[in-house]
C-alpha cells in the first residue's frame, strides 16, 4: 500500500516534506464509513479536492493543525510590513529616492513609482522566499503559525507563493495600500471555513497553528 496522498489539481509535497498530511493507517479497507485512528491533529481521513470536483470526505483540514487565528495572523502581518518598510525606507534613503524631497510633480511622480516598485519586489521576495522554505515568514514564526497547501498540507511551492504574494503586495505597493491589505487579510475574519484571505483564496492555501 502507497503511503502518498492521494492525486490531486494542487502540488504534490516531496517525501521529505514534514508538514505533507498522512493518510490514516488502514485506509482504503473496511466499510466506506468505517472509523479508522483519528490523525496525527484529529479530525477525519481528509482527501477530495477541497474546491469541489473530487471525492473523499469534505473536509480538507483533517490530519492538519488548527487554523490560526485572524487576530494572531494580523499582528504577525504587521510585524512583517515593519520589518520590510524599515529595508525599505533604508534602501530609498540611500539612493535619494524620497516620495515628499523634490521639487517638481514630474520627479516627485516618478521617485514615487520607483519607491512603489522596490516595495512590492522587496514584499514578495520576503514573503516568497521565506514561505517557500518553511511556510512561516518571521512574524509567522514569531507568533507561532505557517502558511500550508489547502489540498495536501505541504509547504507551498514558488509558484503557490508567488501568486498568493503578488495578490497582496502589488495593490499595496501601486495603489491602495493598507486599504487592500486590510480588505485582502481582514477577509479572514468573515471567511468560512478555511479564515482565508482573498490572497489565500488566490492560492489555495490556509494557515495553521504550530503551537
Amino acid at each position: 500500500m502507497s503511503s502518498e496522498p492521494p492525486p490531486g489539481p494542487g502540488q504534490q509535497p516531496p517525501d521529505d516534506d514534514p508538514f505533507r498530511k498522512q493518510p490514516p493507517p488502514g485506509e482504503g479497507s473496511g466499510p466506506p464509513y468505517s472509523s479508522p485512528p483519528p490523525p496525527p491533529y484529529g479530525g477525519s481521513p481528509y482527501g477530495g479536492d477541497p474546491y469541489g470536483g473530487g471525492a473523499g470526505p469534505a473536509d480538507p483540514l483533517a490530519g492538519m493543525p488548527p487554523l490560526a487565528s485572524s487576530g494572531r495572523r494580523t499582528l504577525a502581518r504587521i510585524i512583517d510590513m515593519i520589518l520590510v518598510a524599515i529595508v525599505v525606507g533604508l534602501i530609498t534613503w540611500g539612493f535619494g529616492v524620497s516620495e515628499y524631497n523634490v521639487d517638481s510633480d514630474d520627479m516627485q511622480y516618478g521617485k514615487s513609482l520607483a519607491q512603489s516598485a522596490l516595495a512590492a519586489v522587496l514584499y514578495i521576495a520576503y514573503d516568497t522566499v521565506l514561505i517557500t522554505r518553511s511556510g512561516q515568514t518571521l512574524g509567522k514564526k514569531w507568533l507561532g503559525m505557517r502558511v500550508a497547501n489547502l489540498d495536501n498540507g505541504s509547504t507551498p511551492s514558488v509558484q503557490t507563493t508567488l501568486i498568493r504574494s503578488a495578490v497582496l503586495w502589488i495593490p499595496f505597493a501601486f495603489c491602495c495600500a493598507c486599504i487592500w491589505t486590510a480588505i485582502s487579510g481582514g477577509w479572514s475574519y468573515f471567511d468560512k471555513p478555511y479564515k482565508q484571505g482573498l490572497h489565500d483564496k488566490a492560492a489555495k492555501t490556509v494557515v495553521v497553528s504550530t503551537t
